[in-house]
């Protein structure tokens, strides 16, 4: 099929061509208009209490009012001013009213919980427009030059403005991230690629993958919300996977053109064997982020679009554009070499070679050691902690931080109450009273009041003693779930959130291990011809992930990397961040295993010795899968200076799972394991091999 293909394109080249022009056109207008209709937030479990306890909150009393909190803030004058009180009263009666739905402070309700107790401080607490956090994020982006006060320091906090400082900061450092990788990119491809002409190809194929994945994205705003947060997924991989997808075809394509006077005859050849690849280890990275569309969470959801849309993208311009971009260039794919081919190009006896043999004399050895090495880097993982996503994610200094840490510090009540408890059902306020006494009589619970009152509605603050993310704040939320309640009550808040999320979590994370593993094994299956092959793949995947993750929670959880980096660690890690990673270089470790197991498959069937096929696979793939990776590590290690820690956090997961399949697991553990398993790896039972028969892509026509 793949051969027809090469066949097609080579002779309609001008039309591909054309085709291209005119998608990236529509794209760069239509496509990168998405940016207006993602949203922030998606980390919550839309379809757990803690949801429906805020979608109560917003229905029946209004949106929370520590959902916005604007600190005023003066050295010389306290809030027994005049002068201090009419800068911030008149400041607020100025708001808009259709975007402010209730404004509470220090003057309208004299508790003293507003001041500071310097009294150099107050703030207000205000409810905007909006049916939920997105909206209202909108809402404050209109208007948040307005909380100004004339003569003090006005800084901005609360869930609301954390979102849209977290957003703002996010697309500060996608551009950072640009700025400091390209250059380094531009450089490292002409020196990997060997000229210039071939060095621009793989930016052609990432610019085509990042603009369709934008439009893809876009149709999918019509149907569904899409994180923010979904654009760094499609920048970090967009130009990473263009830069495999092309190495291993362009890289085939010279090749083939040494063997053959006939470029369409190389190009059919190339499509055939690295487009066969190519295709299947897109389909395989887009399937490892199929898995996060069966997670409730925006933010994994949208993460699980993004990725599949610049996977699939990238996939189809590599084998499209791509080969109609080497057919009009020929043998012109080296024009302005700068350095010289490699004497082991020609020879096929270089440094992978020797590596390999020396790797399979040893096999034991090398298999223990490693996989001994990689045990102990996932070590640290036994002992992650959970938490969510909160203002410290944002860098020292951030507005919405200083706000939240002068509430904690400052204030006698400190910031909002992390459990927010809804009564429902038009409770007497005697029957509330007494379950009042039920929450204070719960271990670990420092006060319950209620604040607010709405619609048949009831809306109660408890306060925690100690963290709210730990263990034992989660075992408050449960104890309070149990208890007896007038009407129907509802917990929410940050605590509960957190409660539901690793919940759900734990829930869904088997069934999509499940679905990516199965759905894996078979696509390895009908590309490999074995049995064995896609359930040691599966297991290599482990030992490199387990390394990634013990790092993640070495250096973030336990804080070894926060001066390096420049983070505050929280001492536990956001639940949602294991789950992405795990896609994600998932994906990229079978990238990188089929692009080996295919060569070796190759020299298999042409020679059947077990030993000479790994040791030419290697040898022919090494420098290949070594590039490569070396390539997309500068892509994600950009993102590693984030200022949002999250995304730190994902940019070393992901550089340490990299860097770990490229060098330990496919260049020492699989050549050792494949001799230890000898023909063994290629055994295949009568009935799959007629099923291998039928499913297979074969790489000729």
């Amino acid at each position: 099929m793949l051969e027809s293909s090469g066949r097609l394109i080579h002779h309609r080249h001008r039309w591909v061509l054309a085709a291209a022009a005119v998608f990236v056109v529509i794209a760069a207008v239509w496509g990168t208009q998405v940016f207006g209709s993602l949203k922030s937030g998606g980390f919550e479990d839309p379809h757990s209490e803690s949801a429906r306890a805020t979608a109560l909150i917003n229905e029946r009393i209004g949106p929370p009012a520590g959902d916005l909190v604007v600190l005023y803030q003066s050295a010389s004058r306290t809030v027994d001013d005049p002068a201090f009180r009419d800068a911030v009263t008149g400041t607020l009666a100025r708001l808009p009213r259709d975007q402010v739905r209730g404004i509470t402070t220090f003057w309208s309700t004299g508790s003293p919980a507003f001041v500071s107790r310097d009294r150099h401080a107050t703030y207000a607490a205000v409810r905007l427009s909006g049916a939920d956090v997105p909206a209202r994020v909108k809402t404050y982006d209109k208007i948040r030059d307005a909380f100004a006060a004339p003569g003090l320091t006005t800084l901005r906090g609360g869930t609301v403005a954390v979102n849209s400082q977290l957003h703002e900061q996010t697309s500060k450092d996608l551009a950072r991230a640009e700025m400091i990788s390209m250059p380094i990119l531009l450089v490292l491809l002409v020196v990997i690629f060997g000229s210039v002409v071939s060095a621009l190809l793989p930016l052609a194929i990432g610019v085509v993958a990042i603009l369709g994945a934008f439009t893809a994205l876009r149709v999918a705003t019509m149907t569904t919300d899409v994180s923010t947060f979904a654009v760094n997924i499609i920048t970090m991989l967009g130009l990473g996977l263009a830069i495999d997808y092309s190495l291993f075809i362009v890289t085939r394509f010279r090749e083939e053109l040494g063997r053959t006077n006939s470029e369409r005859e190389a190009l059919t050849r190339t499509m055939a064997t690295a487009g066969r690849t190519v295709g299947f280890s897109g389909i395989t990275v887009a399937i490892a982020f199929g898995g996060l569309l069966l997670f409730p969470q925006m933010f994994l959801r949208s993460m699980g679009l993004g990725g599949i849309a610049v996977v699939l993208v990238d996939m189809v311009a590599a084998l499209t554009l791509l080969p109609a971009l080497l057919a009009v260039l020929g043998r012109r794919v080296d024009a302005l070499r700068v350095l010289p081919r490699r004497r082991a190009d020609r020879e096929g006896r270089g440094a992978w070679f020797r590596l390999a043999h020396s790797v399979m004399r040893r096999p034991v050895a090398y298999a223990v050691g490693v996989t001994i090495v990689l045990l102990a880097l996932g070590a640290p993982f036994l002992g992650i902690r959970f938490g969510s996503v909160d203002v410290r994610a944002l860098p020292g200094g951030a507005e919405g931080r200083t706000v939240a840490t002068a509430l904690d510090r400052d204030f006698a009540r400190g910031g909002p109450a992390p459990i927010d408890v809804v009564v429902t059902g038009g409770v007497p306020r005697p029957q509330v009273d007494a379950y009042l006494g039920r929450l204070r009589g719960v271990p670990g619970v420092t006060g319950a009041e209620v604040t607010d009152t709405g619609r048949d509605a009831a809306l109660v603050a408890v306060r925690l003693d100690g963290d709210p993310q730990s263990g034992a704040a989660r075992a408050v939320v449960r104890r309070i779930r149990t208890l007896p309640a007038p009407g129907t009550a509802y917990a929410g808040g940050e605590t509960a959130q957190l409660t539901d999320l690793l919940s759900s979590l734990g829930h869904v994370l088997p069934r999509a291990a499940l679905f990516v593993g199965v759905v894996t094994f078979a696509l390895l299956f009908a590309a490999l011809g074995s049995i064995l092959l896609p359930l040691k793949a599966l297991v290599m995947n482990a030992l490199s992930l387990s390394a990634a993750f013990g790092v993640m929670v070495w250096g973030f959880q336990d804080g070894h990397l926060a001066g390096a980096l420049g983070f505050t660690s929280t001492g536990n890690v956001e639940a949602s961040q294991p789950v992405l990673i795990l896609a994600v270089a998932f994906g990229l470790s079978m990238d990188y295993e089929l692009f080996l197991l295919s060569r070796i498959r190759e020299e298999w069937q042409r020679t059947g010795d077990n030993t000479g096929a790994v040791a030419s696979g290697l040898q022919s793939t090494g420098r290949i899968i070594t590039n490569a990776a070396l390539l997309l590590a500068v892509v994600i290690a950009a993102f590693t200076t984030s200022g949002v820690s999250f995304i730190k956090l994902i940019g070393v997961g992901l550089l340490v799972a990299v860097v770990v399949d490229a060098t330990l697991v496919r260049a020492l553990l699989v050549p050792a394991t494949m001799r230890l398993l000898g023909r063994a790896n290629w055994w295949l039972p009568r009935p799959l091999r007629r099923l291998h028969a039928r499913v297979a892509i074969r790489e000729s026509a």
